[in-house]
């Protein structure tokens, strides 16, 4: 009988992550830095999953943006079953999930004809060469001319002294017996030995090295599936383009804007030696080496078509932006490659003000006079940053909010609903921004709290120590389990304080809870000064030896 796995690993579940970038106005944005037609904003747009795992994120679009048909397929059964569980709840139905692999997902009949996005992320580097060209020739029979894809992988020249202690680690794991978990826990304090025994593949990698400390920090879901396949491919660069070429697709451009920022992510040295290269996928295989890249996240497109210098200024001046970090009119530090990013507070500070009261397009931005005596080439430059730091983020069209509210709230509400159980879901959907916005479980039970009319934060904390500790939960808090009710109670109304003065405002101004009765109230309590210094440490629920789920 065959392994339906195909080497990959199905023991352990993946993870539920939300990824940012897959966000179809991420991609708009991104294909708008590079002076590139997109197609995103049209009706109708059909977009294709491939490998979703979980199938968190194509829910979160899909509640975020109705106007989208969402397919998503993954060869996991209990992914798929997940998948669709949480969409039901969340009475999705733009959202359609297939239990299918690779060589036979053409085969299911209520796939459209051909999609205007397909995307994987994390994908190619973990499957087969021949799940690779599966891949590439559904792509190439599937998309449509204009089309884009997304796709995210693992760059050769970070991994490649990584290689060998990945080998020893999957031989290891594969020599012993019983659960995946405990034996890749056996692989992880074997490797440990070596390194202790004076190996000198670790001496002469230090990257190996503190990739080996590293593991520590990651979840056995995580490291079973990025570690532990079978299948595990960094890709050169080149490479991997070459491949897509064969279904005609041409390099876009990252999805992270901040690496179209060259000044940011380069030394003047290194800007240098790019300039000396014309061609797009050589100059991106130097690029990788340059700054040691480790995974990539990248745009294709099938017929890209550039805008003039004017229409590539009219499709900044149409895309709507919108605050998603708190911000109190103070300076903000921002940082990337080369370190922090030198900005001038008299540039970003009217832009963030302004859209402290909504979100706004950028030629709205312009006719307030947020941008000041700026040129275009500052503004741009500003813009991109602002939204690649995440301190700004690019929206759905301004008109048509109302119509896409009450899809993210029911499924905002059924998200929240599971952390009364469980802190896997970490992001509700915007139908403002159209994609994900992370709050952690307590925060999520705070906005449950006022869903349900709880207006004072105090309620909020009540609320969620009654159902922590009815579970005989606890709360770690600066490395001490909190034994006493008042303990616990006290700091879960400090964050619920915190909570309702720095990042409740946002969550309404994103969309992510309905208008209440409270909201006179909560502005009272947004507007309540606190600093950094004053919020209390982030906490994890405690149930006699082990972290609460």
């Amino acid at each position: 009988m065959s392994d339906w796995t195909s080497g990959y690993v199905a023991e352990i579940d993946y993870t539920h992550d939300f990824f940012h970038d897959m966000t179809p106005t991420a991609m708009a944005l991104a294909a708008t830095s590079k002076g590139q037609k997109h197609g995103l904003a049209q009706p109708g747009l059909t977009y294709c999953e491939l490998g979703c795992g979980q199938g968190f994120t194509a829910n979160v679009l899909a509640a975020a943006n109705p106007h989208i048909d969402f397919h998503a397929m993954d060869f996991n059964p209990a992914h798929i079953a997940g998948a669709r569980d949480l969409a039901a709840e969340a009475d999705l139905n733009n959202v359609h999930f297939y239990e299918r692999s690779f060589a036979d997902f053409e085969e299911e009949d209520g796939l459209p004809k051909q999609f205007d996005v397909i995307a994987l992320h994390g994908v190619m580097s973990w499957v087969s060469e021949e799940n690779q060209q599966l891949i590439i020739d559904f792509i190439s029979r599937r998309l449509k001319s204009g089309g884009m894809v997304y796709v995210s992988y693992n760059s050769l020249s970070a991994w490649a002294s990584m290689m060998p202690l990945r080998r020893i680690l999957l031989d290891r794991a594969a020599q012993g017996a019983g659960p995946l978990e405990e034996r890749i826990g056996e692989a992880l304090n074997f490797a440990k030995t070596l390194e202790g025994a004076g190996a000198q593949y670790f001496k002469s990698n230090p990257m190996a090295s503190a990739g080996l400390k590293n593991t520590g920090k990651m979840s056995a879901n995580y490291l079973a599936h990025e570690m532990f396949n079978a299948d595990w491919t960094p890709f050169h660069f080149a490479d991997l383009a070459g491949g897509l070429s064969e279904a005609k697709l041409n390099f876009l451009g990252p999805t992270c804007v901040m690496d179209h920022v060259d000044d940011i992510c380069l030394t003047a040295e290194q800007i240098a030696v790019l300039d000396g290269e014309s061609d797009p996928v050589r100059r991106e295989s130097l690029r990788d080496v340059l700054v040691n890249e480790q995974f990539r996240s990248d745009l294709f497109v099938k017929g890209g078509r550039r805008h003039t210098e004017r229409g590539a200024i009219g499709a900044w001046f149409e895309t709507p932006l919108a605050l998603v970090k708190r911000f109190g009119g103070g300076p903000i530090k921002l940082t990337w490659r080369q370190g922090e990013i030198a900005l001038d507070h008299a540039q970003y500070g009217p832009i963030l003000q302004a859209l402290r009261s909504g979100p706004a397009t950028v030629r709205s931005l312009l006719d307030q006079g947020a941008f000041g005596q700026m040129t275009w080439a500052e503004i741009s430059r500003l813009l991109t940053i602002l939204v690649g730091s995440g301190t700004l983020s690019p929206c759905l069209p301004l008109e048509g909010a109302e119509g896409r509210l009450a899809g993210c709230q029911a499924f905002n509400l059924a998200v929240c609903k599971r952390a009364e159980d469980s802190e896997t879901l970490r992001f509700l959907a915007s139908p403002v921004t159209g994609g994900g916005v992370e709050l952690d479980r307590f925060e999520q039970l705070f906005l449950l709290a006022y869903s349900e009319g709880k207006e004072d934060p105090m309620e909020w904390a009540s609320l969620v120590w009654s159902i922590l500790s009815a579970q005989g939960q606890r709360l770690n808090h600066e490395g001490r389990v909190l034994e006493l009710d008042e303990e616990n109670l006290a700091v879960l109304q400090a964050r619920a304080t915190a909570f309702a003065a720095r990042r409740f405002p946002l969550c309404k101004m994103l969309g992510l809870i309905p208008a209440g009765t409270g909201d006179a109230a909560m502005s009272e309590v947004a507007e309540t000064e606190m600093s950094e210094e004053a919020l209390p440490a982030p906490v994890a629920p405690h149930a006699n030896r082990e972290a609460a789920a």
